[in-house]
């Protein structure tokens, strides 16, 4: 992405130069994990970023279109071993006129060696090397740059209004496998299929209104995952009145929890 700098004081902003990719493309516009991601990025880009990402939190004001947009990236603070950052990411419209369609906080930090533990234990599952791949309808784009492996939970066999739980679990990495960074961490934490439809057995119209990420790991025990598997778990707690929740955990194959997930997602009765 090309950037310009305008100072605020102590902080600059960048200005950083996007688009949409086909690969990527979802029912409307873009697959939102890959937006999120290159929200992001323009904070991993930044050149006054403190540390590592440990939150990041992205709100979908309006459905991207396909073609070009700006990313306004920003520290807002900066203290000791924190730093807190504000992005928005607009279009312009065919009329001329220049909207915002999403807005990001996220917190990075300098990280120092504790004591640390993680209470979330790891699924017993089979290898991914032996479970088949994931069928998903070839009119997605993005569902083809992801290799999912489900280990239960997968779509509905039918789309008749049967209930079940909500819980998925599945083995995902990128197609082709690309070594993790944290960008790709961000998309793989938006992959699962939403909630509503494993519930309920409904092709119900969705769309997520906001996601937070939690990240546990940093670039060392990222770039030692590789281009391995992550498994990833996902649940819901409640649907009420068109809105329901999404939260899942992800580990990589040699059981470390590298990020947790959480999202409120909007369907339509």
């Amino acid at each position: 992405m090309a950037a310009t700098v305008h100072e605020h004081g102590r902080e600059s902003t960048r200005h950083w130069q996007g688009r949409t990719h086909p690969a990527y493309a979802n029912m409307v516009g873009p697959f939102g994990g890959v937006t999120a991601a290159q929200a992001l990025q323009s904070v991993m880009q930044h050149p006054e970023r403190l540390g590592e990402p440990i939150s990041f939190t992205v709100n979908f004001a309006a459905a991207l279109s396909d073609g070009e947009f700006r990313v306004e990236t920003r520290p807002v603070r900066t203290n000791r071993s924190t730093q807190h950052w504000v992005v928005s990411l607009s279009q312009t419209d065919p009329a001329g006129v220049e909207s915002v369609v999403l807005t990001a906080t996220a917190v990075t930090a300098a990280r120092r060696t504790t004591w640390s533990a993680a209470d979330a234990v790891m699924p017993a599952v089979p290898a991914p090397g032996s479970i088949a791949g994931s069928s998903r309808p070839a009119r997605v784009a993005w569902f083809q740059r992801y290799d999912m492996r489900p280990c239960s939970g997968d779509f509905p066999a039918d789309w008749n209004g049967a209930e079940a739980d909500s819980v998925t679990r599945l083995w995902m990495r990128d197609d082709p496998p690309r070594p993790l960074d944290f960008c790709s961490l961000t998309a793989l934490a938006d992959v699962f299929f939403p909630r509503v439809w494993r519930r309920r057995a409904l092709m119900t119209p969705v769309g997520t209104v906001s996601m937070t990420v939690y990240f546990h790991a940093g670039a060392a025990e990222l770039a030692a995952t590789g281009e391995g598997y992550l498994l990833g778990q996902a649940r819901a707690q409640s649907f009420f009145n068109g809105f329901f929740d999404q939260s899942a955990e992800l580990w990589n194959e040699a059981g470390d929890l590298l990020a947790t997930t959480h999202q409120i997602v909007y369907f339509k009765e």
